[in-house]
């Protein structure tokens, strides 16, 4: 639904801002600069992760821009490394603030227990069906007992589902955009490929979510 949400937003935007010129400019000087692009893309994704910044702009974006496969790669990047660095923020010397701002979450401080034993498949659940906001998660698992290594194992794996859905849709708005505005000649089989891979990305991972949810209900459980 998110992804659908956000297709929707992008059409309804480009009937508003000069969204074609915008990404006809970032296309030109990401296909021209493509190592400094990309290095400019990922670090721009670890500073909006411990900004606290929403990054379903940016992870729409690195589908536009990169495509699927590469746009997967450096989101995942980006992102894997942002939680990081905020997870050791939380950790060090951010901790009290991030002690204050998750003292009202009652959910995480149940699963703490938890975290030092079974670290990576709770940090997987809650990534794929989030405790709390994405950002404000990574801080506070810096104030739990989770050891890093299962921390990053665990939410490189369960962002991955969601990452790759994000770009798909970035990805396929670009494709359709260009394919409207006569910049790419494209067939009528090639748009319903797009739509049905779209929908079949978003059924993946709805399934994914539904399932983490009730598994993470049942560590939850007394």
């Amino acid at each position: 639904m998110g992804a659908l949400a956000a297709l929707l937003l992008l059409a309804a935007a480009g009937w508003f801002l000069p969204l074609q010129p915008w990404l006809g400019a970032a296309l030109t000087w990401a296909a021209a600069h493509r190592g400094p692009s990309a290095l400019a893309f990922v670090a721009l994704y670890v500073l909006a992760s411990v900004c606290l910044v929403p990054g379903l702009i940016l992870t729409l974006a690195g589908g536009a821009i990169f495509g699927l496969v590469r746009g997967v790669v450096l989101v995942s990047a980006g992102s894997l490394l942002g939680a990081s660095a905020a997870f050791f923020i939380g950790r060090t010397f951010a901790r009290e603030w991030t002690q204050r701002r998750i003292a009202a979450w009652p959910r995480l401080r149940a699963l703490d227990g938890a975290l030092g034993e079974r670290g990576l498949w709770i940090v997987l659940l809650t990534r794929l069906s989030p405790l709390l906001p994405f950002n404000l998660l990574n801080y506070a698992y810096g104030v739990t007992a989770v050891r890093p290594r299962d921390y990053i194992a665990g939410s490189w794996l369960g962002m991955l589902p969601a990452t790759v859905l994000y770009v798909y849709a970035g990805s396929a708005a670009a494709n359709l955009a260009q394919a409207l505005s006569g910049g790419v000649r494209t067939g009528r089989t090639r748009t319903v490929l797009l739509v049905v891979g779209l929908a079949a990305t978003v059924t993946v991972a709805a399934l994914l979510t539904r399932v983490a949810r009730r598994r993470l209900e049942q560590e939850l459980a007394p």
